[in-house]
């Protein structure tokens, strides 16, 4: 197994795309982390995200067309996953089957018997040391984690409903940018796989359990893609709470994300992952206020409050975040905070929300799981 003994972490990064560059960027800003290949058969892509990490600050990275090649010549010891969804657990289980700890963009993969299969794979190398990690960095956004401290604390009394709205507006030249992008296969879904997942990780980190889903789908405002480009869902849970999903790239100019959870002594809302209010009782018998009181400012940084102007790395920053845990993790020699049974879940929800689209009937979620380890390696998608 790879180790780093308090020194450089040598990552390697698989896809070379959009959202490698921006795993790039944030690793650069970490002390410990230096990438030392990118891996991509496109080689003008590997070029370009080489020129991005020599431009930041970085040394000139190894570029290959493969891992192999990569573990052939570098010494790696963490690989972090950026290709299509639908090649991300070939490309995890080649990394542990090396010794390697992983780092995978959301979602975990596009099928679920692929996913159960890294479930198993992720456990064993656990065992062996190595960490799995997939990233869902809004979980380490400061008014998440507000959120989720004062539900643990139950502070917000018994969890009722939540409503989640993610609008925003994908054009048809985004669909249109590469062959994988709008398809099952790779692409895994539209805006509830793509865009709505992290919200659904959320929602399940937030809410518990989920148990059934309801939803419709449709194709509204694009063409040739395979894929829906909205979603509306309701989702039971295990207390017996109730959410209710929305998710879209076909909100023309492109909206906010935005979560509400209530209880039956409080309520939080974060608007693009800030707090924009926070209310929860002082005591069970607290009377009820005579209006809408926000005590938000009281439960994160003015920085982190909605309407606080973000900084234009806001997105790396996320990342950063989730990185600092993934090295505490790779140090301590023990699981990263989210790691594949957490993805799992949340890819489960959005498989139960298309088969039931698709079906016209709930679907319960646990049965949709047993489904991710069913060992025919049937694919899932509609």
């Amino acid at each position: 197994m790879s180790g780093t003994s308090g020194g450089p972490i040598r990552a390697a990064i698989v896809g070379s795309g959009i959202i490698g560059h921006n795993h790039a960027l944030a690793m650069l800003r970490h002390p410990r982390l230096r990438v030392d290949a990118v891996v991509d058969p496109d080689a003008a892509a590997n070029a370009a995200l080489a020129d991005r990490i020599t431009g930041n600050g970085g040394a000139d990275p190894g570029r290959f067309a493969t891992l192999a090649d990569a573990f052939a010549d570098r010494e790696i010891d963490l690989v972090v996953i950026c290709t299509p969804s639908g090649m991300h657990v070939e490309a995890a289980a080649e990394s542990l089957a090396a010794g390697k700890h992983v780092v995978i963009e959301k979602p975990v993969d596009v099928s679920l018997p692929r996913a159960g299969h890294l479930v198993k794979l992720a456990r064993e190398a656990e065992l062996r040391g190595q960490v799995c990690a997939v990233i869902s960095q809004h979980r380490f956004d400061p008014a998440s984690v507000a959120v989720a401290q004062a539900v643990a604390q139950g502070r917000l009394g018994t969890l009722t409903s939540a409503v989640a709205s993610v609008a925003w507006w994908r054009s048809q030249a985004y669909y249109d940018s590469a062959g994988w992008r709008g398809t099952w296969e790779l692409d895994g879904g539209g805006a509830t796989m793509n865009q709505g997942i992290h919200t659904v990780d959320l929602l399940v980190w937030l809410l518990g359990q989920p148990t059934e889903v309801f939803a419709y789908t449709g194709r509204l405002a694009h063409e040739r893609i395979e894929v829906e480009d909205v979603a509306v869902a309701s989702i039971r849970f295990a207390s017996g709470a109730l959410a209710v999903l929305h998710a879209t790239t076909a909100a023309y100019p492109g909206l906010s994300v935005r979560l509400q959870i209530h209880g039956s002594r409080g309520s939080a809302i974060i608007n693009d992952d800030q707090l924009e209010y926070f209310y929860a009782a002082p005591d069970a018998d607290a009377p009820d206020p005579a209006g809408p009181v926000n005590l938000a400012a009281a439960e994160v940084p003015a920085a982190d409050l909605h309407g606080a102007a973000k900084p234009a790395d806001n997105f790396i920053v996320g990342h950063l975040r989730q990185y600092d845990d993934i090295v505490n993790a790779i140090d301590q020699g023990t699981p990263s905070s989210i790691g594949v049974s957490d993805a799992l879940l949340a890819l489960a929800v959005v498989k139960a929300i298309y088969l039931s689209a698709e079906l016209a009937q709930p679907i319960e979620v646990q049965t949709v799981i047993e489904g991710a380890f069913d060992t025919n390696g049937t694919e899932d998608h509609p």
